[in-house]
């Protein structure tokens, strides 16, 4: 028997050699596709552009059943700082800054409106739907991030103190003491004290175990800054070394825009005092959601 005749006919010539070669030689990695990279997302605390409006709109449907009520309570207070403390020391002090007292103090209680109004529902309405209510948890289930949350409650709260404040310069503008058309100038800054003092606030809520956490704040930060920014008489009055602290206060920036745009004048530095109320908001909207993250999303 010949080389040849040692072969399966079945194979095909040189079929050995061809195995062989194949088994030694290595193996081709199979072609696939790279894998297709996300780009990454955003962190699940901070706040899209517009989500936050569903929050906004959440809080102002409900608040829509109780408004009357609401807007009441939020007036009852500065009406009765304007009227009782603008007559009663009126007749006693006479002008201040060239102007009469009621007409100096109702510029001043808009700002201290706008302070109170914003805090409040910052602090009290804010912390019920945390942790009473638990309607962050709810809307959280949705797409909304804990940064659309906090930022429609700071809006919200906002809203709330531009309506006091508006309505406190219609009632002292019918009453001839501030000009309704000083309205294009007073409008932003009492939105934007509204954001400063809200997110301010805020602060406090991520921070409050209970309700009666609040009146440190309000005791010790509040009624000082009511008291020292320029509501119930100018800030001249004050001895320099605590007019040049005051000066930093958000009531007190908030009130040298408000002030002179009620009484026809011109404001004095009106980009550093509402730079100033820009930086509170924004920082304290910053640091109010770093603590509520560390709260909430641990």
């Amino acid at each position: 028997m010949t080389e040849h005749d040692r072969h399966d006919p079945g194979d095909p010539p040189h079929a050995e050699g061809t195995a062989a070669a194949t088994a030694s030689a290595p193996s081709a990695a199979p072609l696939t596709a790279p894998p297709h990279r996300h780009p990454p997302e955003a962190p699940r605390y901070l706040p899209g552009v517009t989500p936050w409006m569903g929050v906004w709109r959440r809080n102002f449907l409900v608040w829509r059943k109780l408004a009357i009520a609401s807007m009441f309570g939020n007036l009852a207070d500065p009406m009765i700082y304007l009227f009782g403390l603008g007559f009663g020391l009126g007749m006693m002090v006479g002008e201040v800054d060239g102007t009469s007292y009621i007409a100096f103090l109702a510029a001043g209680t808009v700002g201290s409106s706008v302070m109170f109004s914003a805090s409040f529902e910052s602090m009290y309405s804010g912390f019920s739907r945390m942790h009473v209510q638990r309607t962050w948890e709810a809307l959280m289930h949705t797409p909304l991030t804990l940064g659309d949350v906090v930022l429609g409650e700071v809006v919200w709260a906002a809203s709330k103190a531009v309506l006091s404040g508006l309505a406190i310069l219609v009632v002292a503008s019918v009453l001839g003491y501030a000009r309704i058309d000083s309205l294009p100038v007073v409008l932003p800054a009492v939105l934007l004290a509204g954001l400063a003092f809200a997110s301010l606030a805020m602060v406090m809520t991520a921070l409050a175990p209970s309700y009666d956490f609040f009146m440190f704040y309000q005791t010790l930060v509040m009624t000082p800054m009511l008291l020292l920014s320029g509501v119930f008489f100018p800030l001249s009055q004050l001895p320099a070394a605590a007019r040049h602290v005051t000066e930093w206060l958000p009531l007190a920036h908030a009130v040298a825009l408000i002030r002179p745009a009620m009484l026809g004048r011109a404001i004095d530095l009106p980009w550093l005092h509402a730079g100033a109320l820009a930086v509170y908001a924004i920082a304290g909207f910053a640091i109010a959601l770093v603590l509520l993250r560390r709260r909430i999303l641990r």
